[in-house]
């Protein structure tokens, strides 16, 4: 079964640091482009970082020099760590991956900080 398992969430204090880890099973993401993306309640969903077949990544203005998106092939896995995490980045985190037409998206890991 194709799947993506997102896990490493909780509660943490503003300041403190999680890392967020997105296994792919069923399938190998060497050939997509992983996506983290957040949904706060009350708010859309919204990219926060992803990371592309050739290596490159991007991330969202608000969590850039904070967060770093990283893969390792080996484990079929993508880790987005958060450092120096804020109360708004409470939210749910989802991983998603992309090739051409197919999407697959795994369910949310929830992040709370607190201020």
């Amino acid at each position: 079964e194709v799947q993506l398992q997102a896990s490493g969430g909780g509660l943490v204090q503003a300041g403190g640091s999680l890392r967020l880890s997105c296994l792919a099973t069923g399938f190998s993401f060497d050939d997509y482009g992983i996506g983290w993306f957040r949904q706060a309640p009350g708010k859309e969903r919204e990219g926060v970082s992803c990371i592309f077949t050739d290596g490159s990544t991007t991330y969202a203005n608000s969590v850039k020099g904070r967060f770093t998106i990283a893969s390792d092939c080996a484990k079929n896995t993508v880790y987005l760590q958060m450092n120096n995490l804020k109360p708004e980045d409470t939210a749910v985190y989802y991983c998603n991956a992309v090739r051409g037409p197919y999407e697959i998206w795994g369910q949310g890991t929830e992040v709370t900080v607190s201020s």
